[in-house]
């Protein structure tokens, strides 16, 4: 039988994707999108109840959570400098 490069594309995919037993980075952000969750179901089941003046608070508050969401997202990736690699950029000092 054939060996074929199962380890390799292996840890590629591993570097692509990353390590699902990794830690999260930034515990912040699912805690923002399960808010985001709550604030737009609570915002619907308003709406279904007919008391449409906290609906349209609640639809706000949830676009104010999901920006922040995304904010946090964004800041993270920008902060860990990390690219669709999963590795570290190279520090523009070293002249690499």
């Amino acid at each position: 039988m054939e060996k074929t490069g199962t380890a390799t594309t292996d840890s590629h995919l591993e570097d692509l994707f990353g390590n699902p037993k990794k830690p999260v980075k930034n515990p912040l952000v699912p805690i923002g999108a399960l808010l985001t969750a709550g604030v737009l179901t609570a915002g619907i089941i308003s709406f279904k109840q007919g008391n449409s003046q906290l609906g349209q608070k609640l639809m706000r508050a949830r676009v104010v959570t999901q920006g922040a969401t995304v904010a946090l997202m964004v800041g993270t990736a920008y902060y860990y400098g990390d690219n669709i690699t999963g590795t570290r950029k190279r520090n523009a000092d070293s002249g690499d």
